[in-house]
């Protein structure tokens, strides 16, 4: 087996179940404790892998309303306005785009008055030319990650 290979297997099962122990994920790779204990440090100093967190079902906790909210930045204060979208706390998505926006951020709030709240914040700042935002009805499918392709 390769180490690009044994590298990808081992996120594969990471992403299964990310709170698996060494041993475990050794014996379902089929190698040393030793070895996936190596390839995970060097996953992990590489910047491949950053984290481990639960999966958070925010729906259940009371944040029932998902925005999409569109950003124009004035002149060249992109960065500044990513930076003051990323800080808030609600916002669990922000990306810089393409096209007639230059930003997308996802939002998750409690209920409507909180998202109108948040986004007349957003209004005042001189720095954010427009925004147009969406309510999201139905999330069919969220915070999905995929499993990497093996040679096997």
């Amino acid at each position: 087996m390769t180490y690009e290979n044994l590298d990808r297997k081992l996120v594969n099962a990471l992403l299964g179940d990310g709170r698996a122990s060494l041993r475990s994920l050794a014996e379902q790779l089929d190698v040393s404790v030793t070895t996936v204990s190596n390839h995970l440090s060097d996953l992990e100093e590489d910047g491949i892998i950053t984290g481990y967190t639960p999966k958070v079902d925010y729906d259940k906790l009371g944040y029932d309303v998902t925005a999409v909210v569109q950003l124009k930045a004035e002149g060249t204060s992109l960065p500044q306005v990513t930076e003051r979208l990323r800080e808030h706390e609600q916002m669990i998505s922000v990306y810089e785009v393409t096209g007639d926006h230059d930003v997308i951020a996802i939002g998750k709030f409690e209920d409507t008055d909180d998202m109108n709240a948040q986004i007349k914040e957003l209004l005042t700042d001189p720095e954010v030319k427009e925004t147009n935002t969406s309510v999201v009805l139905n999330a069919a499918s969220e915070h999905e990650q995929f499993t990497l392709e093996t040679d096997d």
